[in-house]
């Protein structure tokens, strides 16, 4: 099982898939990482050598930021935006949609659940 940046990879899936697995890699970055290392894209990830693997984990580490440190960074980044009370930072305080969506109807994910005035007590 090989281990890439703290997180262990699916053994029995593509390396260009597997990858995926690793917050701050998608696709595309996964096919770059691929062909800057010379991995076939269609290898297994239980026929890696070591070689592979360490070659893999280099370029990552040199390369993206991944996991722990991209989070972290994604949440100084909205702090940021939080402290300087601007209109993103503001919508985020408030728990509704950033990128300008409506919320009249819909943005159920970010409002949460409705909540009822008067309605029916549960009993």
């Amino acid at each position: 099982m090989a281990r890439i940046a703290g997180i262990d990879l699916n053994n029995k899936k593509r390396i260009e898939i597997a990858l995926t697995a690793i917050y701050g890699i998608g696709l595309t970055s996964s096919k770059r990482i691929i062909a800057k290392t010379g991995i076939n894209p269609d290898t297994k990830v239980q026929d890696l050598t070591e070689s592979e693997v360490r070659k893999l984990r280099e370029t990552i580490e040199e390369e993206y930021k991944v996991e722990g440190a991209l989070r972290q960074e994604i949440q100084f980044n909205i702090k940021r935006l939080m402290d300087l009370g601007s209109y993103k930072g503001l919508r985020h305080r408030r728990g509704l949609p950033v990128r300008g969506q409506r919320t009249h109807t819909n943005a159920r994910t970010r409002r949460g659940k409705k909540s009822r005035i008067g309605g029916k007590k549960s009993k």
